[in-house]
């Protein structure tokens, strides 16, 4: 049983799959190897980073919901784009999402496609964006960016699919409420995880 991305495939017992809450997982992914981050930036690197030197897997997969404005509810994008929607410097002479003397480019690109889905550039803070007018991003969440740098810097293959609950605008949290327990579902038909079997 294997996951395949990016013209790669992995055995699925070396796969770690990442989530920020229990909830976007179901019942779905439990007899894998699932993390459960906890909400935000800082929780997902720190959970992340403690399960790398724990056992280091061999692709991390990072499912969650997001907002978007731009795809539809129901639809499952793949991001291997990220900006961290919350760094902002300006006063101190630095661009809008560049974190200060890192070396990381405003628009980090790391990850594997996925055949079949659209791409999207990931806006990730420790904020529930509820009226998102940027266009330099087309989803929101709140732990993908922090995935993604530490995958990269670590050298481990990383996939992000986001399920798009809610629209990050006025409606969101209601839509968010409604919406998250469908992703679960949505990403075993795409990865073919089911119940435990990998078809």
């Amino acid at each position: 049983m294997t996951i395949t991305a990016g013209g790669q495939s992995f055995p699925i017992e070396n796969v770690l799959f990442t989530f920020a809450l229990a909830s976007e997982a179901a019942d779905v992914f439990e007899p894998y190897n699932t993390l459960i981050t906890g909400i935000g930036k800082v929780n997902a690197a720190y959970e992340l980073t403690k399960s790398i030197a724990a056992q280091r897997p061999a692709l991390i997969v990072n499912l969650g919901s997001a907002g978007s404005n731009y795809f539809q509810r129901g639809e499952v994008v793949c991001c291997n784009k990220f900006i961290q929607r919350d760094m902002d410097v300006r006063g101190l002479g630095f661009a809008l999402y560049e974190t200060p003397l890192s070396g990381l480019p405003v628009l980090l690109e790391y990850g594997l496609e996925l055949e079949g889905l659209r791409q999207g550039i990931c806006g990730t803070g420790d904020s529930f964006e509820m009226a998102h007018v940027n266009s330099i991003y087309n989803v929101v969440d709140m732990e993908g960016y922090a995935l993604a740098m530490i995958a990269m810097k670590e050298n481990i293959p990383f996939l992000s699919l986001k399920y798009i609950s809610d629209g990050a605008d006025d409606n969101a949290a209601e839509d968010w409420n409604v919406q998250v327990h469908l992703a679960a579902l949505a990403y075993g038909r795409i990865l073919k995880v089911s119940s435990g079997v990998c078809l």
